[in-house]
């Protein structure tokens, strides 16, 4: 590619990213990459339009340099995926050591940061003379979307957190609260966003009312209340934004689903951004790449990697085509050791430089979630299979809609038999993307799956983070009686 389109490339992948200043996109492709003010988010009173796209943008920058970290632990703690070296402990799934403690404080921290700046954009909007009432509250559900997406994944991992908020952003000592006051601000945090988000996005990687109804889905699947996740998943589909992107190779997946040079696709409902920049770039693909399949030009660190005679990876149909993301690589862990590469990244500038993007929701997921959340209100029904049966059939790589040989019979099924296909599906659609942990906690399988792909007991800590010793030390709203069990 030339210089041009390459400077195009990045100037795009930069503004989706939302890390330059509205009207400071002119000039050349070197000017660009100069380091300035980015995020500017303090206690200032914000008036303008421009100080608001600022404040916003910099809810993004903690949110998305987590992420790879985040799934990557995730992806440890499932029934198919182990981690290396330091992260081999997460493989006991006896809780973490104080190696591990401590990297979970720094996520911790960081999706704090995230809301802090959330905070500020929406404690800040309703008092700006210079807004319009529709940019107001274009700005907030932003916010509020990013904040509740952010609450959702402490959440799931920590239990009940501090609620921050910005009616309470000037006090360092706030206490715990339940897990069930946290789903309440996320709700209504979401209500706000559905309601106000575009149904198109300002620029691919921004939230839209389909992202909203999507995550509300989400939600509600985790909080059991199947109808209203069936109703949200059903508005998604029936307002035909999305499509699952055809793919006939395992090539196919890596460059037009989670591909460096991609902007977005039809069936990207919400995505952090990244591009080929130093301290812009996406850090997963380095962690889980090896140097032997030439997947990333910086080699990898193989820090996470599978095992070919886990049951989950024998049980796998050969002719999936995600199963092809796996290649046998022995680094010594013995010749049955597989490693993944669903990001593939050959042009990145350094080790967390690479450019592809991390998936939050796909409509792939988007299908599946209103499959399990239709079999629990409805049972098995012609609809629900279909959406479980088109996720199928491009895995296979086939039309995704047409009907196939490998789609699975309505009548040769029961609930259970129909919720299984569903559970194990996103567990091969999905892998890193952070989700098969929570979906085997959710639906309390985590004991079942983990003994019989792995032989191993979960300890009862193991289900929840251990909340951060300088969050103890040092907001005194809270004690050591706050901490998760067994920390």
């Amino acid at each position: 590619m030339k210089k041009s389109n390459n400077c195009r490339l990045l100037n795009s992948k930069l503004m989706i990213a939302g890390f330059l200043a509205i009207g400071g996109l002119a000039g050349s492709c070197d000017s660009l990459l100069e380091e300035k003010p980015k995020t500017i988010v303090t206690e200032n009173f914000y008036q303008s339009k421009s100080d608001f796209d600022a404040a916003t943008n910099a809810i993004y920058f903690p949110l998305r340099m987590v992420r790879s970290e985040q799934i990557a632990i995730l992806s440890a703690h499932t029934d198919w995926g182990y981690g290396r070296g330091s992260r081999a402990q997460y493989n006991d799934f006896q809780g973490f050591n104080p190696t591990n403690i401590n990297a979970a404080a720094e996520r911790w921290s960081r999706f704090y940061e995230g809301i802090r700046n959330a905070n500020i954009v929406i404690g800040k909007v309703p008092l700006s003379e210079e807004l319009t009432e529709d940019e107001m509250n274009s700005y907030s559900a932003e916010a509020k979307f990013l904040r509740a997406l952010t609450y959702f994944d402490l959440v799931r991992n920590w239990g009940g957190v501090p609620l921050r908020t910005e009616l309470n952003i000037e006090q360092k000592d706030v206490p715990k609260s339940t897990q069930e006051e946290v789903y309440t601000l996320i709700l209504a945090d979401l209500a706000d966003a559905e309601l106000h988000l575009p149904t198109g996005a300002s620029a691919p990687g921004r939230p839209t009312q389909w992202a909203a109804k999507t995550l509300l889905a989400d939600v509600y699947l985790q909080l059991e209340e199947y109808e209203m996740a069936k109703m949200k998943a059903q508005e998604v589909m029936e307002a035909a934004v999305f499509r699952l992107v055809p793919i006939a190779s395992v090539d196919d997946i890596r460059e037009k689903i989670f591909g460096a040079m991609l902007i977005t696709s039809s069936e990207e409902i919400f995505a952090f951004k990244f591009t080929r920049q130093t301290g812009q770039g996406n850090g997963l693909p380095w962690i889980l790449n090896h140097p032997s399949t030439g997947l990333y030009n910086f080699g990898g660190a193989y820090a996470h990697y599978g095992d070919a005679t886990n049951p989950f990876h024998k049980e796998w149909d050969e002719g999936d085509l995600r199963k092809g993301l796996w290649q046998l690589v022995d680094f010594g862990l013995g010749d049955s050791t597989i490693v993944n590469g669903k990001y593939a990244e050959p042009q990145a500038v350094d080790n967390t430089g690479a450019g592809n993007d991390i998936p939050v929701y796909r409509y792939a997921e988007l299908l599946l979630i209103y499959a399990e959340a239709s079999v629990k209100v409805d049972g098995p029904t012609e609809e629900n299979l279909e959406a479980l049966n088109q996720v199928r059939r491009r895995a296979f790589g086939l039309d995704p809609v047409t009907v196939s040989e490998k789609d699975y019979v309505l009548e040769e099924l029961t609930s259970d038999d129909f919720f299984d296909l569903i559970l194990q599906e996103k567990a091969y659609e999905t892998q890193f993307e952070g989700k098969r942990w929570l979906d085997l906690k959710r639906t309390g399988r985590a004991e079942e799956f983990l003994m019989k792909n792995k032989g191993i007991t979960i300890a009862e800590k193991h289900y929840l983070w251990p909340i951060p010793l300088e969050e103890l030390n040092f907001n005194a709203a809270m004690s050591p009686s706050d901490q998760n069990p067994g920390y």
